[in-house]
């Protein structure tokens, strides 16, 4: 079914591994298209309540392969045509997305891991905005969520330097949410994913889309769109649920509807 990713389902939890271990699992047109593709898929899954984003081999992703560029390319199209479609699913998929940090995280690769909800990083891992070191600019949605993370000025730093940023120096920058050992990293994502999945998965859905209608919309216009999207959680079945609960002391079991 893919041929640069692997698509896996266990439980409620979908795990999409960028499968190309021998290149640091570099971007290719293939793989852009199939990540797009598989979070489709798993946003119209009812089994699927939470996604995790990781790397095989070595490193969560090094960026574009650079073995497909060339001095003819019009890298705008690229972005137009493969990465901004990718990082728009992303951004619109109602699932919660884990990305899965060990190893490089860099340019694209970096890229990918701030479009998704939160980002979980082994110790021996690190994020790099490398698009620097060969004369380009950050793109597929970099700054976009870089500088409402650390700032203005710390984006720019990190996109013009190009320097690693270690896993704990990443969490101390609000770029990472935990960072774990390398230990016991798969066992942490997939605790970390499994307590989104238990979660009311139409709230999810309704928190994240308020989010985005926070970066849209004026205050007054803000408010009526929580009060409908309030309406709308109070009458699932969740909710239901989390009051009896309430009332029994005893901890709700969500069925995602």
């Amino acid at each position: 079914m893919y041929e640069s990713i692997k698509y896996e389902v266990n439980d409620t939890v979908c795990v999409i591994t960028l499968n190309r271990p021998e290149a640091l699992n570099a971007f290719t047109s293939t793989m852009n298209k199939e990540i797009t593709k598989a979070i489709k898929t798993a946003e119209g899954s009812d089994e699927v309540r939470c996604i995790v984003i990781k790397g095989a081999g070595k490193g969560f992703c090094s960026g574009q392969d650079l073995s497909e560029v060339d001095n003819s390319m019009d890298h705008g199209e690229i972005l137009r045509s493969l990465y901004g479609p990718m990082v728009k699913k992303i951004r619109e998929c109602e699932k919660p997305i884990v990305a899965a940090i060990h190893g490089a995280a860099a340019g694209a690769g970096f890229s990918l891991a701030l479009a998704c909800d939160f980002r979980i990083m082994a110790e021996k891992s690190f994020f790099m905005n490398a698009f620097i070191q060969v004369g380009l600019i950050p793109d597929s949605g970099n700054l976009y969520y870089l500088r409402r993370l650390v700032g203005d000025a710390k984006a720019l730093e990190i996109s013009l330097f190009g320097e690693r940023i270690l896993s704990h120096d990443a969490l101390k920058l609000g770029i990472a949410t935990k960072v774990v050992p390398n230990e016991s990293f798969e066992e942490e994502v997939l605790n970390y994913a499994t307590k989104l999945a238990v979660l009311p998965t139409k709230a999810v859905a309704l928190t994240k889309r308020a989010l985005r209608a926070a970066d849209e919309l004026k205050l007054s216009d803000f408010l009526e769109y929580e009060a409908q999207g309030q309406r709308i959680a109070g009458l699932t079945a969740d909710h239901q649920e989390g009051i009896k609960a309430f009332m029994e002391k005893r901890k709700p079991v969500f069925i995602g509807n």
